[in-house]
């Protein structure tokens, strides 16, 4: 399903939940909001989670561990066991749009497919000009991974391990790197040598 999306930048982050949020115009025809989308993408985002993954989540999927919630489960796509601390902002969240939506704790959260997902993240996209063979849900994974190498020193490998890849390898093609930025780390790279 990655078909080789890209991640998201902070501002289509923002503009594709805003978009989801508020609904819009598309070729004249009205996009109706759509909270639910709009909130599974933000866990996404949150998680580094794959699409398949977040549809499966419970409340009763999330455990209490001391003052904190940890998630346990196991990858659809990897059948890699997964266990990880979940940042108790994320997990407040997750918790309120249960309650507000009248969702049990044995309930999935999202009652959809991926097919609905992708549909309407594709009706997204188009709205923002984007094109559909590089966007998709995954670039939501993506994007978490691109922020969490950002803001933790460029640490690949804690980026590698959050998301669960098999090498680092995998890892750097997750993650977008500008080329300015590239540029830039090149000349303070080579202008201390010289």
């Amino acid at each position: 399903m990655n078909k080789k999306t890209v991640a998201l930048t902070e501002e289509e982050y923002r503009q594709s939940i805003n978009l989801m949020r508020d609904g819009f115009m598309l070729d004249g025809v009205s996009v109706r909001p759509n909270n639910r989308i709009a909130t599974l993408e933000v866990i996404q985002a949150s998680l580094g989670l794959r699409l398949g993954d977040v549809l499966r989540l419970k409340m009763s999927s999330f455990i209490r561990d001391g003052e904190r919630w940890r998630l346990d489960f196991t990858e659809e796509k990897t059948g890699k066991k997964r266990e990880f601390t979940v940042p108790n902002q994320v997990y407040h969240y997750i918790q309120e749009y249960a309650y507000k939506n009248g969702i049990s704790e044995d309930s999935k959260l999202f009652d959809l497919s991926e097919r609905q997902v992708e549909r309407h993240l594709n009706k997204v996209f188009m709205k923002m000009g984007k094109d559909l063979r590089h966007y998709g849900s995954h670039s939501y994974r993506k994007y978490f991974g691109t922020k969490c190498y950002l803001e933790n020193e460029n640490d690949i490998v804690l980026v590698q391990e959050l998301l669960q890849h098999s090498s680092p390898s995998t890892t750097r093609r997750y993650i977008t790197i500008s080329r300015h930025r590239v540029e830039q780390a090149l000349e303070k790279t080579v202008g201390s040598l010289i």
